[in-house]
């Protein structure tokens, strides 16, 4: 059970961290398509970061607390850059109007296509891998990290929450925490939703709307690209190949069936992040701990445990998607005077 929940839990939270991100832009107007691009750009650059800071040596490899303030460092880069990658969207989306449909799709196919001829450049193969070492040799926090040692039983949450986890993941989360209560909680949030809702309405009263869009966009960038860096350092062992397995859009399932509304979102990503656990590990998960495992028996196709993340997205959307109510001014562009 604790195997599950941890690798449950490493598969959900990049989920939810780029689900936040279409949030914030689709409430502030935005259709941000966008997310599955900017996270293989900000999973590049996490990568790459991370590479050259093991070749120039600035961090010690030999010190577990230089290591997390590496990966810390690498989030807030990835975040920075995913955040600049999404200027691109704004300024197509809202100072020249297009449709954000299409801009979205462009992001998309740039992004797979700049990181993979950067890759050959950089590595001349078509994948960026760390200099030396693995991601969960060097980041995962195991009981050594702590001063204690392994063979001490920690119980069910000691073992589950500090023993074989990443620093990312409850970075993310109280990140995820954070945001929520800005969006929902403060002028800024309440301005944001505004101008998602009723932009001439929130004109009326003087908040600059293409601010705002500019704001959500931003800083819905800024996630997607740190949901990329933690998707590359905790399931792709910290590589970068052009792909991050359908995550970005896997992201939007879940903010449509969240209905946009954090909490929502948080279950979500929990449910389609234990689907893709069982498809990664179906044939070693022990579900009732008594040495049987179970869906390794059954003797399915390993293709099916890989298809069942989406195929329940197709499910789940189907059934709740009638029920999602999406911002009404999501999509269109503002004009100043239109009424």
């Amino acid at each position: 059970m604790t195997f599950l929940i941890q690798q449950t839990l490493i598969f959900a939270v990049p989920l939810m961290i780029v689900a936040l991100a279409g949030v914030f832009s689709e409430r502030s107007g935005i259709i941000n398509l966008a997310l599955e691009g900017i996270m293989i750009f900000g999973a590049f650059v996490g990568v790459m970061f991370v590479r050259i800071m093991q070749q120039t040596g600035l961090f010690s490899t030999a010190n577990m607390a230089s290591l997390q303030w590496l990966e810390l460092l690498t989030m807030l880069l990835a975040a920075a850059l995913g955040a600049v990658f999404s200027l691109l969207l704004s300024f197509a989306s809202i100072n020249l109007r297009a449709d954000q449909t299409i801009g979205g799709t462009a992001l998309n196919m740039l992004a797979p296509a700049l990181v993979l001829f950067l890759v050959r450049i950089v590595a001349n193969q078509d994948t960026l891998n760390m200099a030396k070492g693995d991601a969960a040799s060097w980041f995962m926090i195991k009981k050594s990290t702590l001063g204690i040692d392994k063979n001490v039983d920690l119980g069910f949450l000691g073992e589950t929450l500090l023993n074989k986890v990443y620093l990312a993941t409850y970075v993310c989360i109280l990140i995820f925490v954070i945001l929520s209560v800005i969006l929902y909680k403060t002028r800024f949030g309440l301005r944001l939703r505004a101008c998602g809702e009723n932009p001439q309405a929130a004109d009326s009263l003087g908040i600059n709307v293409h601010r705002m869009r500019y704001a959500g966009v931003t800083i819905s960038g800024a996630l997607a690209g740190m949901g990329g860096f933690v998707y590359a350092l905790t399931s792709a062992n910290c590589s970068s190949n052009g792909d991050v397995a359908g995550f970005g859009f896997l992201a939007l399932a879940v903010m449509i069936f969240g209905n946009w509304t954090p909490l929502n979102i948080a279950g979500a990503s929990l449910l389609f992040g234990l689907f893709k656990c069982v498809a990664a590990s179906y044939s070693t998960l022990d579900i009732n701990g008594d040495g049987v495992f179970f869906l390794r028996t059954l003797g399915l196709s390993s293709h099916l445990y890989r298809l069942l993340p989406y195929v329940v997205t197709l499910v789940v959307l189907a059934f709740t998607s009638k029920k999602s109510r999406a911002p009404k001014a999501e999509g269109i562009p503002y004009d100043k005077g239109q009424r």
